[in-house]
């Protein structure tokens, strides 16, 4: 269960966000407001999980900071969405995890791939707190910004309306 502990207003290149810091007692998740999503339908949604190579190290093996890049264009130029910020480092596997793949995925896997052959699952990612900050949010339906059909999915299995992915 997530516990709502703050929110301010962010400026960023893309516009001025509305952030609110949700806690389990563990860890924090962020959800990133831009315009009046409050009952409305169909808004764009990126769920995003931290990664420090893409957004700490620039890293050109991955491409998350293009991807955080083009959900905040794409929610500046619709003026309304949401992104959700996980804390879910190397799919839910955490950093050791995304060390470890690193061989495996310069061998030609792609990273889901490279978790498994490094001894981890594929995708370890909980969708539950996104959804709850959703909930909380009081969104009516979702389109998603993703190229992972498994994020529909699990939105949907905990309530959430995801009318496109």
């Amino acid at each position: 269960m997530l516990n709502y502990l703050a929110e301010t207003t962010i400026r960023t290149k893309f516009g001025a966000y509305r952030e609110v810091l949700f806690s389990d007692g563990q860890k924090d998740y962020i959800a990133m407001i831009q315009g009046d999503v409050e009952g409305a339908e169909r808004v764009l949604c990126r769920i995003h999980s931290s990664c420090i190579y893409g957004h700490y190290f620039n890293s050109v093996e991955c491409d998350c900071r293009e991807q955080m890049e083009a959900a905040q264009q794409q929610i500046q130029s619709e003026g309304k969405g949401i992104i959700i910020l996980l804390d879910q480092e190397g799919k839910g596997n955490g950093h050791l995890a995304l060390m470890k793949s690193i061989t495996f995925k310069r061998q030609g896997l792609k990273q889901a791939e490279a978790y498994e052959a490094a001894g981890y699952p594929p995708d370890a990612r909980d969708f539950r707190p996104a959804a709850e900050m959703l909930r909380w949010l009081n969104v009516g339906s979702v389109r998603l910004l993703t190229d992972n059909p498994g994020k529909m999915g699990a939105l949907t299995k905990y309530g959430i309306v995801v009318v496109d992915a």
